[in-house]
């Protein structure tokens, strides 16, 4: 199978407790495109943000979730949820496969600090294959700042990056250009979905692995829909895109040989940027 089709929601969400709503849009999508093979939601679209308000947690729902996977015979990865672990928290994405097994759990690498207070860093990056389709990635939000972590998951074969965000300010125009320069050096589906109403600003977009704008939300609800040609990646990444750039196969014969000291990530420099904190007011 080459062509995938995948779902995103862009939903109007209240601050917080939008499992019934999730779970009533999944089936009327499938209900209304029953040809859907996988549903993604937005980041904390579910629960909310703010680890001290924010419900459901994922160990209150997420059998749920795997029962709607069954019950609809389709890949499920409902955006992030908090999830508790002992006196931790994490920003959480499960991915749930049609038999209703959670087939991996990505924990947000790079919390959106200083202000996503109160939520731990993730150490690993989370793949996943979809038999007989191709290999998927998933990240969230600030993630996607933060290049080398796309650029591990296309490095193992990753064809098609899955993003939920919740973006509610006035870089969602920065976020989407990067979201086209990702998928361009990747050369991969980018599939970014960003939640509405109280939960986001919409503007969810789907970029193709050259680097175009196969769909761009409005501010509102809105189901996303498209279909990944998983072929195109390969043919793109084997001749380059537009027949030009060939940026993973420069990457493997140039980057990875560098010496040490140009691929170090500590130096003078950056540690004389000060701490990390929310700017002081000034004058």
């Amino acid at each position: 199978m080459r062509h995938f089709t995948i779902a995103g929601l862009q939903l109007n969400n209240q601050d917080r407790q939008n499992f019934d709503l999730f779970r009533d849009k999944t089936r009327a999508t499938i209900r209304r495109f029953p040809f859907t093979q996988m549903i993604v939601g937005s980041e904390l679209s579910i629960c909310g943000a703010g680890v001290n308000y924010a419900g459901p947690m994922l160990d209150e729902i997420e059998e749920e979730l795997c029962e709607l996977a069954v019950e609809l015979g389709i890949w499920l990865v409902p955006g992030s949820i908090y999830q508790r672990q002992g006196d931790l928290v994490f920003n959480t994405a499960p991915v749930i496969n049609p038999a209703g097994k959670v087939v991996n759990r990505f924990q947000k690498i790079c919390p959106f600090l200083p202000y996503e207070k109160g939520v731990e860093a993730g150490s690993n990056i989370c793949i996943f294959d979809v038999p007989d389709v191709g290999r998927f990635g998933v990240y969230i939000c600030y993630d996607m700042w933060f290049p080398e972590l796309s650029r591990v998951m296309a490095s193992q074969g990753v064809e098609v990056i899955l993003h939920p965000t919740l973006t509610d300010t006035c870089d969602r125009s920065v976020e989407k250009a990067m979201v086209r320069a990702t998928a361009a050096q990747q050369q991969c589906y980018m599939v970014d979905i960003n939640g509405a109403g109280a939960l986001g600003v919409g503007q969810s977009i789907i970029v193709g692995p050259e680097g175009d704008v196969i769909h761009e939300a409005m501010a509102g609800e809105e189901i996303v829909l498209f279909e990944a040609d998983l072929e195109r990646v390969r043919r793109t990444r084997k001749r380059g895109l537009l027949g030009l750039g060939q940026p993973l196969k420069s990457y493997r014969d140039q980057v990875v040989n560098w010496p040490k000291q140009c691929l170090i990530n500590q130096s003078e420099y950056l540690d004389s940027l000060g701490p990390l904190e929310v700017p002081a007011k000034e004058g």
